[in-house]
């Protein structure tokens, strides 16, 4: 036992001391140096597998059920899963499931401990949300260890007595109350005082909003007050020793009428959200380090003692969810964080958080974002820190879902830095989330793994609220991945695959949100050809180092979010591709060469400041360091800082330096464009990236010519020589484009990750460093363009075209014979004159059908002889749009995106052939047939509500089905 604890503090004290990489297995070891491989990119390993969110809906798992799926996962090469104990199965209207054991609880810790050990026997990773639900807490947690929010009461007194005065409680939640202070100060005639603009928002009362938003409106307007206060700081006493436990003041005010206020704290009103069963109760306070740790101690450490060394060799990470406890501003010894942190004493700027206005709007707003900031350092402080601390203990890393899309007061990317997997989440099309920046939310994750010196990128995915079972793969599913994937993902944790014991029928339990995938969908026995795609993509997206030519500085303000790729702060897009960073990683950055680089070698030709002109004197020495150094800076001349750290004394300071980059001028106007040398290197402003960036000749890293540049997406990864860009088209219909790329000297090559097929471009041209490809995409389809052959800078391809024109040749006409499951409700066998939608059919068990149905044909054809190769193409294929083919006994594999076409040269023969077609849909046609049936007549089995606007959806093949030649 001693040996095992010293070696797990041992593994923390390395996890904490320095950065390493993890293969998608969770395994330390140090980067791959040896190059892309064709042979991993065909048939990738399970390392590079996907994961997901394994949900324990309502603790209702057996262990049947957790083999099951554990058996499944690895059959579809899956690396791993993270349990997730939730509930919420009831919500928006469908119906609860049994419950289960409770988190934690002994009949829990043995399902648990059994699926580790499956986990273990199968070589799974696995990682374990740390509670129930989510908003991290537990029933057992007390008031006073959770979320916590500034209340107070006000009244006025008149001095010169010596009267006693009972001050009002402050409003409470949940009858819980604790004073801070007493505060007085002179009253004044309040007429014509404003109210604080966002004052909710700027006290952290509130979330800022739920999708990622922009929060730098805190810091703009609102600064002048045209000496309309409420009192001086200076004016401000505390009164709290006059006080006695009852509320009875005893305080000889001086004469005159006196504003006394009574602060203190009470609970912010967070309960944990969909949790399982009888886990229920109050949120955690996330800036007390003394809460975390003894939350840790009765509830996460009981776990991982439970299954000895498979902490931190099979269970490789915890994680916790994202934030979505509204706002919180106060914990036990807050103000003695603020003081050390902000270097003065928060209690006289305590009633600006009441919206009274002291000393100035200037101040006031300056105080709040320091409270913000305080708050801020607390949570990532007290909170992700001190769970990465107590995780590498036991040789294991974190993946929080940290850093929003829901904006708490914090930095993003400073919590992020704790994590060892970089958790962010992205969409499908859902009626909840319909917009993209409301979808899309793995940036910032991204650049926290480029900034922190972390290899995974992962986003919980797929997620939606308002669909069920009727998501189509390549329509709804693949472009969201595809999207995300160019803004830097490269660990996709499924959400949801739900564990359903056979008890619940099929499609059985499932979670109220989320895409479901699991193995009671109709087409599981097919997704690993979906699966394959990702695993492909993020084989390449976890090697090589990502390239970008712009870092982005957001600024120190709170709360402080990275929003979706084409928010584009720096004006970089769509040619160049650009990271975030914040203040923390800010100091580390260093110039070399004329490049800024980090220590561990991202390199970046520009630095592009927040276009509000707010600036922390900490940050902006820095960058005046930098500058000197050789770096190019490029944004708006630093107006001022919203701190009271040392002011006014720093905000001379920060003038000083602003003139020294910007000059004593200045930019004429905020429109104006210009630059100065200073030191050896150069400020600019009134430049977006791209544009400082075309102006010194650097082209664009990508860049697509195409009737609609905007409809396409890239990322850049360079490994050791060898370079390579996914490239993907955000147009459901086909499309071409000439896409240039900033690389030369080596041959173009398409690497397909549907397929997995590799080949060397044919049609390009090089010139001036560039080499330009012709690609055709199909519908939302995608490649990887790979450098890693030298070839003459001279040298051109030696074609028009890299893809072949296509002719039709023969169509099959005629009856096609249609093979049911008998099971579900199909005819065993029966005869479609012609290709038409399942739901066209009168019959019930065609019409209301869900699952696979094989279509039969025999035909003649003489296209067999051509010269040219040939293919078949199945045309149209609904709903899910998923097939697997079968020609003359040979499996041509799963088809599941458009264009449905194969190559069938060599198995294709003259005269007669025999063509197989197994077509699966969704389970909305058979939820629809059954909505109306009573419970015992019903096939399918669900506590999902099948809702009356529910319609069916068009399935089957539909072709037309034809015989292709290239051309």
């Amino acid at each position: 036992m001693v040996l095992t604890h010293f070696k797990r503090f041992f593994c923390g004290l390395v996890l904490m001391a320095q950065p390493f990489l993890l293969s998608a297995a969770g395994r330390q070891q140090p980067a791959d140096t040896s190059g892309l491989s064709e042979a991993v990119f065909r048939q990738p390993p399970a390392a590079y597998g996907i994961r997901c969110w394994w949900w324990w809906l309502n603790g209702n798992v057996t262990k049947q059920s957790i083999t099951r799926d554990l058996e499944a996962m690895k059959a579809k090469g899956f690396s791993g899963a993270c349990i997730f104990d939730a509930g919420g199965q009831d919500q928006r209207g469908n119906g609860s499931v049994p419950e289960g054991p409770m988190f934690g609880t002994p009949a829990w810790q043995e399902l648990f401990r059994y699926a580790v050990k499956e986990a273990r026997r199968l070589g799974l990773v696995l990682s374990l949300n740390i509670q129930s639900g989510w908003n991290l807490g537990a029933p057992d947690v007390q008031p006073q260890e959770a979320a916590k929010r500034l209340t107070w009461s006000e009244q006025i007194i008149t001095g010169g007595g010596n009267g006693a005065q009972t001050l009002p409680l402050p409003p409470a939640l949940q009858h819980f109350y604790r004073d801070i202070a007493v505060l007085a100060f002179p009253y004044r005639d309040t007429a014509g005082i404003q109210p604080i603009a966002h004052l909710r928002q700027k006290a952290a009362f509130d979330e800022v909003g739920g999708s990622a938003t922009d929060t730098r409106y805190l810091l703009n307007g609102d600064t002048t007050d045209n000496g309309h206060v409420h009192t001086q700081h200076s004016n401000v006493q505390d009164i709290t020793r006059y006080m006695d436990s009852s509320g009875t003041l005893r305080w000889k005010a001086p004469p005159g009428k006196w504003v006394v206020m009574r602060f203190g704290y009470t609970l912010n009103g967070s309960a944990i959200s969909t949790s399982s069963g009888q886990w229920q109760g109050l949120v955690i306070d996330y800036m007390s380090r003394a809460h975390f740790t003894r939350y840790w101690n009765t509830h996460v450490k009981p776990l991982l003692e439970s299954i000895g060394p498979d902490a931190g060799t099979t269970l490789r990470y915890l994680q916790t969810d994202s934030w979505e406890l509204g706002g919180i501003n106060w914990t036990e010894d807050f103000r003695r964080e603020f003081r050390s942190r902000r270097g003065y004493d928060l209690l006289p700027y305590l009633p600006v958080v009441a919206g009274k206005v002291v000393d100035s709007r200037d101040a006031c707003n300056r105080f709040l974002a320091d409270l913000r900031k305080t708050i801020s350092d607390c949570i990532a402080d007290n909170h992700y820190k001190v769970f990465r601390e107590k995780a590498a203990a036991y040789g294991m890393g974190i993946q929080p879902e940290s850093a929003g899309p829901h904006a708490g007061p914090f930095d993003g990317l400073k919590n992020l830095g704790f994590s060892e997997i970089m958790m962010g989440e992205f969409w499908s099309p859902s009626p909840h989330r319909p917009r993209p920046e409301n979808r899309f939310f793995v940036k910032q994750a991204a650049s926290a793994a480029h900034i922190y010196n972390k290899k995974l990128v992962g986003a919980e995915a797929f997620t939606t609220i308002g669909r069920h079972w009727n998501d189509v793969i390549w329509e709804h599913m693949k472009p969201s991945f595809d999207h995300e994937l160019c803004a830097g993902l490269n660990l996709t944790l499924l959400h949801t695959f739900t564990s359903s014991p056979a008890a619940m029928g099929i499609p059985g339990q499932e979670y109220f949100a989320g895409t479901h995938l699991n193995p009671n969908i109709t087409w599981w026995k097919y997704a690993d050809a979906f699966f394959r795609y990702m695993a492909r993509c993020q084989y390449m997206m976890q090697e090589g180092r990502f390239v970008a030519d712009v870092l982005y500085y957001y600024g120190d303000h709170v709360p402080n979010i990275v929003r979706l790729k084409e928010d584009d702060p720096a004006g970089a897009l769509p040619g160049f591709d650009y990271d975030v960073i914040n203040e923390e990683r800010l100091m580390a950055l260093q110039v070399q060469q004329g490049g800024i680089t980090l220590p561990h070698g991202m390199r970046y030709r520009v630095l592009v400041l927040p276009d509000h002109a707010v600036m922390s004197l900490a940050a902006l020495k820095k960058v005046h360091q930098l500058v000197n150094d050789g770096a190019t800076v490029i944004g708006p001349r630093t107006q001022r800082s919203v701190s009271l750290e040392q002011y006014p004394a720093a905000g001379k300071e920060l003038q000083q330096l602003a003139v020294a980059l910007w000059g004593a001028a200045g930019p004429a106007n905020a429109s104006s464009r210009g630059s100065r040398p200073v030191g050896k290197g150069q400020v600019a402003w009134g430049y977006t990236a791209a544009e400082w960036l075309a102006a010194k000749g650097i082209s664009p890293d990508c860049r697509f010519d195409a009737a609609d540049t905007l409809s396409f997406g890239y990322i850049h990864h360079r490994w050791n020589q060898e370079d390579y860009y996914f490239i993907s088209s955000r147009q459901p219909q086909a499309c071409t484009a000439n896409v240039s790329f900033r690389v030369s000297g080596r041959q173009p090559e398409f690497w397909d990750p549907v397929t997995g097929h590799t080949r060397p471009a044919v049609a390009y041209t090089q010139a001036n460093g560039i080499t330009t490809v012709p690609v055709s995409f199909t519908p939302y389809g995608s490649w990887f363009i790979v450098f890693r052959k030298p070839a003459p800078v001279a040298q051109q391809g030696t074609a028009q075209s890299n893809f072949p024109g296509f002719r039709t040749i023969d169509t099959l006409q005629g009856p096609w014979q249609l093979h049911f499951d008998e099971r579900w409700g199909g005819p065993a066998s029966v005869q479609f004159p012609s290709l038409v939608s399942w739901t066209e059919r009168p019959e019930p068990g065609i019409r209301y059908y869900s699952g696979s149905v094989v279509y039969h044909k025999e035909f003649t054809t003489e296209a067999a002889g051509a010269k040219r190769p040939l293919y078949l193409n199945l045309g149209a294929v609904s709903d899910v749009g998923i097939a697997r083919v079968t020609l003359n006994g040979k499996d041509l594999g799963v088809v599941w995106a458009p264009p449905y076409r194969i190559p069938v040269s060599g198995i294709l023969r003259e005269g007669a052939n025999v063509l197989e077609v197994e077509v699966i849909n969704s389970w909305r046609n058979r939820l629809v047939g059954d909505r109306e049936l009573p419970a015992e007549k019903r096939f399918t089995k669900t506590n999902i509500a099948i809702r009356p606007d529910w319609s069916l959806l068009e399935s089957g093949l539909l072709g037309p089905v034809v015989v292709e030649t290239a051309r």
